[in-house]
């Protein structure tokens, strides 16, 4: 079997990085949390260069089941970049609140692994697998901190709710293969394109069966109900983790399988998916509203920003599809900056948790205040930041492709948001502190984290052709076949 290796070389810097991070923390006695962290970001930084080096590097392999795309390296970059910032953002904290260091790198990167082949197959069963090897450890994140009942909490509850989904992905996936006689997406592909017979009934139940299962992955209502438990319950920097790259990931198998039946489904399935993207992104919107708990805050509007990339899988084409890309790397950018801020503002224990404690913030930490309010204002969809960009993108796709109704909404939904995205802002620099002065220590690698995820914010705001024109590319690319 001929295949060149290199075409997965990310995915074994990702999984190998694991394995030497795992033997370090068995060896090391001194300096463990420099050396750990020195090996994560190392690791990290590789996988995005090879990813790199692969950009124009397509093809296929293991029969069929690994492909190359721009669709891949465009997931790929979310995913690392997301790996990258978290360990920027976590690097103090775990030294300081934690004693799992070695166990909650490698519980990341193994993640990290997960999510690169659920972006990087053709293949039902191997999609299924990349999903249990991206949650197993998020359980495990999410309860890492054992000393906090709330993390064990969060721990059991993700546990339980994504067994039930991934029952509905496995039996969503058993359906295909009755209705098509195989798991891979190629070669259901090429019976569609010849006009093979096919059970209509069987591959309906098994897409809506497969959307419940990676449903509950993105957070879309009525599949939400864990997320906002689970962010409170974990820790910041878990949070902050699992609140992008999972959900990229997720919708990275979302918009192959749908892409390649978009063709033979019924308009009742598009409808089902309009209705979803309604329902989620306005019940997110509304119960962010009523949140005094920021991280709660952040949960529900996570659940409202996959209502928006779900408008980009109802439009679909190269259009939808690639505006759903372009706003996953936006959404990683300034949702991980807005947790690293949080995690800043918490203070040992995480005790500062509440929207009222961020009273006088701004004026007392400034730089961290402006870089908050641009984070708030970006999920908002402010102009000039990513936020603006990825809804202008998705929202001018829907209206293009005849979904007026559906970008109004969006639109209503975005004004919606802007409440309690200010409220932060509000607090930080319109009402009085309401909390002794503390003097949080700044550390390097948290600040690194918050500038990187500030530039992309504001890069991606301004000067978004690059990446635009690469998530073109990507959205193209959901139509090729080797």
């Amino acid at each position: 079997m001929n295949f060149n290796w290199q075409i997965i070389s990310p995915e074994i810097a990702i999984l190998g990085t694991a394995f030497v991070l795992l033997l370090a923390d068995l060896i090391l006695r001194r300096g463990r949390n420099v050396i750990l962290t020195g090996l994560s970001l190392a690791g990290t930084i590789i996988a995005i260069i090879l990813a790199t080096s692969n950009f124009n590097l397509f093809g296929a392999g293991i029969s069929n089941i690994v492909i190359n795309d721009y669709i891949s390296f465009y997931f790929k970059i979310i995913f690392c970049l997301g790996t990258l910032l978290t360990i920027f953002a976590s690097s103090s904290y775990v030294k300081t609140e934690m004693r799992g260091i070695g166990e909650y790198y490698v519980m990341i990167f193994i993640a990290t692994f997960g999510m690169m082949v659920m972006a990087s197959t053709a293949d039902l069963i191997t999609i299924f697998l990349g999903l249990e090897v991206m949650s197993i450890p998020l359980f495990v994140l999410a309860g890492i901190n054992r000393d906090r009942p709330r993390s064990r909490e969060a721990s059991m509850k993700y546990f339980l709710m994504g067994a039930f989904a991934s029952a509905f992905l496995l039996y969503g996936i058993a359906l295909l293969f009755g209705a098509y006689g195989t798991t891979n997406l190629i070669e259901i592909s090429h019976r569609l394109n010849i006009g093979s017979n096919y059970s209509q009934i069987l591959s309906s139940v098994g897409l809506i069966f497969i959307l419940v299962g990676l449903g509950f992955k993105v957070g879309l209502a009525p599949f939400h109900m864990w997320i906002p438990d689970v962010y409170e319950g974990s820790i910041a920097p878990v949070t902050a983790f699992m609140s992008a790259g999972p959900k990229a990931a997720a919708f990275a198998a979302m918009f192959r399988i749908f892409a390649l039946f978009a063709p033979v489904v019924s308009d009742n399935f598009t409808t089902i998916l309009w209705i979803l993207a309604v329902v989620t992104m306005t019940w997110g919107n509304i119960l962010a509203v009523a949140q005094k708990n920021i991280k709660r805050m952040l949960a529900y509007s996570s659940i409202a920003h996959a209502g928006y990339v779900m408008i980009a899988l109802v439009v679909g084409g190269q259009t939808g599809l690639s505006a759903g890309v372009f706003y996953l790397l936006a959404y990683t950018l300034m949702n991980i900056g807005a947790f690293a801020i949080v995690i800043l503002f918490a203070g040992r224990g995480e005790k500062l948790e509440n929207i009222k404690d961020y009273s006088g913030f701004g004026a007392r930490y400034p730089l961290a205040g402006i870089a908050m309010t641009i984070f708030m204002l970006s999920l908002a969809g402010v102009p000039s930041t990513a936020g603006f960009m990825g809804k202008y993108k998705i929202f001018t796709a829907a209206i293009n492709s005849g979904f007026i109704w559906l970008a109004v909404i969006g639109v209503v939904n975005s004004l919606i948001s802007v409440w309690y995205y200010i409220g932060v802002v509000v607090a930080m620099y319109m009402t009085p502190e309401t909390q002794p002065r503390v003097e949080f220590p700044l550390s390097t690698t948290l600040m690194i984290a918050i500038f990187i995820s500030l530039f992309g914010t504001l890069q991606l705001g301004l000067y978004p052709e690059k990446w635009l024109e690469l998530a073109n590319l990507a959205g193209i690319n959901f139509n090729w076949l080797p």
